[in-house]
């Protein structure tokens, strides 16, 4: 079932559009947190975005921008204000469609309808882990933290890719250290410390920190 993330502020409009989407059997979300909307996306992983241009906090060409550095997720912008200027600035900043308010909820669901089959008919789907801000982009190995990307080694996307699957549970030494080198064969365990203590510097780094927990005698978890 296809995920639906809708970014407008006015509730009435929200949702009617969260109401009727569903109706024709996909799933939908409407956002209340407008201060933390990449977090949100990131977080529900929508195959589609709705997304307003006068939003409070920042517009909707401010979270297109932060949407379009983690994910190819197609946005629709649905907006009155439907001049030249605003469509051409839509499209510029990685919209992929632009409604005019107000709109019939029937031609809203067709045009949405048309880019879900357009883009995922024969694609994959993008896959995003977020935990704390941090949005771990599976499909092709980034992460980023507002808005800037912290290089990764193989083995630091491993673990943490490991880790925020299993978030709020301890993962064990051993289950990472499998996962990790993905074999039998004997690894020491100081090799899993260095990796740990390396990723951690990193994310440090990136402002992230305590992002990765140790569990004495057990592991690790991010909670």
């Amino acid at each position: 079932m296809h995920k639906i993330l809708i970014v407008e502020d006015d509730l009435v409009i929200a949702s009617s559009v969260k109401n009727h989407i569903k109706s024709w059997g996909c799933e939908a979300m409407c956002v209340d947190d407008f201060e933390n909307v990449l977090s949100i996306f990131a977080s529900y992983s929508p195959h589609l975005v709705l997304m307003d241009i006068s939003l409070p906090f920042y517009n909707g060409y401010h979270w297109c921008s932060e949407i379009r550095r983690i994910s190819k997720v197609p946005i629709i912008f649905i907006s009155s204000a439907s001049d030249n200027m605003n469509i051409v600035m839509a499209m510029n900043m990685g919209g992929d469609d632009f409604i005019s308010k107000p709109f019939d909820l029937n031609v809203l669901t067709a045009k949405v309808q048309a880019m879900l089959r357009r883009t995922y008919d024969f694609a994959g789907q993008t896959n995003l882990l977020e935990h704390k801000g941090a949005i771990l982009n599976t499909g092709d190995t980034s992460l980023t933290y507002k808005g800037t990307k912290v290089e990764l080694t193989k083995n630091d996307f491993k673990i943490l890719q490991f880790l925020m699957e299993n978030k709020g549970r301890t993962v064990s030494r051993d289950a990472l250290m499998t996962r990790l080198w993905e074999t039998d064969c004997y690894v020491d365990e100081n090799t899993l410390t260095v990796n740990v203590t390396r990723l951690r510097k990193k994310l440090d780094a990136a402002g992230l920190t305590e992002f990765i927990l140790t569990r004495k005698g057990i592991g690790y978890i991010v909670e």
